[in-house]
């Protein structure tokens, strides 16, 4: 007998009329968040501010520069494998970047620092991928020796990936998740360059990329905003390696809005919100802010979905700049210019959604919407994820001029049909594990025949 039960989302969203919100936490996920330390974010920042410059082309040294400050990350990680059971493991990845004539003037060594937390299931191979970048800038992008405290940018995105590894690998997930501190994004992101190419050529079932990249500052240069209960998550629309045949079933489908990146996003809001107070997550519809990109950029080149986690409104006074005072103003992206305390429910964010993903099955597989007549009602028809144990599935409906999906009927069943037209709602389908936890939500494709 089919078990049908309509859920109304309504997670921390602002509304004029009187809905009760009702929200459900994992109490062990809820325990995690409360474990993270907003003193201790502080002390990693400082601590990595301490190295002066993190510069990709600074030279070797014991305290100060990129290798000293990768060193320290690794030790961080390394002292955490002990209570991981054995599943964590640590390294610096190394690898040579050519010179470009731009920003690499000779071929360099660099290296990203890796904490993997080994799935316990032998038969799920996803592989799940939060970042940050351990690289500084000052003003002049090739000044290898100047001072480049770098503490939000990206000295904030380090200590939450640092925090994150203490916390979470203690605990065992099905699938892997890759706790990464690239190198070279200021030079053009190379270290997540590399890594989206190998792990493209090494064929990983790479399911999503969350690119965390200043996260900690909420006061904003020259408007004076200050805002700790907002933070942006960036995803693409159209897919930078769309081919021709996904560019003609978006055009046929009209779901540019509706990518796996922008898929995640709105995962991450809805369960961000769910699990952290008094912040909300602001989609923004573009890959990355106007004209620039970040480190999720390559991965998602490869066609991996990859979003950007950024503070809501940027400093530019300590962004990019040479440490100094000048006419009142100080600049230079120091400790004192943070907020340690919106940074750690950023960091929250982050590790409600991973913990989810990890623990959840895969997406349904083969989600489609039945076509083949003119109907106000809608068929939808799915198969079991390839991984994982689904007690049963979620379609989700939105509006067509709803950003977020509204509304979540649950069954137990591969097909639904449903007095909603496909002319006025998009549609998509999450697997449910036993657990509770949801998968992302898959668009369907139209079933012709």
């Amino acid at each position: 007998m089919r078990k049908l039960l309509p859920i109304f989302v309504y997670f921390i969203v602002a509304s004029l009329s009187a809905q009760t919100q009702i929200v459900n936490r994992d109490s062990e996920i809820e325990k995690m968040i409360s474990e993270i330390s907003a003193s201790s974010l502080e002390q990693y920042v400082r601590d990595l501010a301490g190295f002066k410059t993190r510069h990709t082309l600074s030279q070797k040294s014991e305290d100060r520069g990129i290798f000293a400050s990768q060193n320290y990350v690794l030790k961080h990680f390394k002292s955490f494998e002990k209570e991981a059971g054995g599943r964590l493991s640590s390294e610096i990845d190394f690898f040579t970047i050519q010179a470009d004539n731009r920003r690499v003037p000779t071929d360099s060594e660099l290296g990203n620092v890796i904490a993997t937390l080994k799935g316990t299931d032998p038969n799920d191979d996803r592989i799940f991928i939060i970042m940050a970048h351990i690289d500084s800038r000052a003003l002049d992008i090739m000044d290898t020796e100047i001072d480049a405290p770098g503490a939000n940018d990206d000295g904030s995105g380090v200590a939450a990936i640092i925090e994150l590894v203490k916390i979470m690998s203690k605990k065992s997930y099905p699938a892997t998740i890759k706790f990464v501190v690239v190198s070279g994004e200021e030079q053009g992101l190379k270290g997540a360059e590399y890594l989206a190419k190998k792990a493209k050529a090494e064929n990983w079932s790479l399911v999503a990329t969350l690119n965390n990249d200043m996260i900690g500052n909420s006061r904003s240069s020259q408007t004076d905003i200050s805002d700790n209960t907002r933070v942006r998550i960036f995803s693409e629309g159209i897919p930078m390696a769309e081919t021709d045949q996904m560019a003609a079933i978006r055009r046929y489908t009209n779901s540019e809005n509706d990518s796996k990146s922008r898929q995640l996003a709105r995962f991450m809001k809805e369960i961000g919100e769910r699990y952290v107070d008094q912040i909300e997550v602001k989609l923004i519809y573009r890959n990355d802010r106007f004209l620039r990109g970040g480190d999720h950029t390559p991965f998602a080149r490869e066609g991996f979905t990859a979003i950007r986690v950024c503070e809501m409104n940027e400093n530019y006074y300590a962004q990019h700049e040479n440490v100094r005072e000048e006419e009142g103003i100080q600049y230079g992206d120091l400790p004192e210019f943070m907020d340690f305390e919106y940074m750690r429910k950023i960091t929250g964010i982050n590790l409600a959604s991973l913990a989810y993903l990890a623990s959840s099955p895969s997406e349904p597989q083969m989600v489609g919407i039945d076509v083949r007549r003119l109907s106000n009602t809608s068929t939808l028809r799915w198969d079991a994820p390839k991984t994982g144990k689904a007690k049963g599935y979620y379609v989700l409906i939105r509006e067509t001029s709803d950003p977020m999906w509204t509304k979540k009927i649950f069954t137990e069943e591969n097909t639904l049909t449903i007095p909603y037209s496909k002319d006025n709602y998009f549609f998509a389908v999450q697997a449910v594990g036993e657990n509770g936890h949801e998968s992302l939500a898959v668009f369907p494709q139209p079933i012709t025949r």
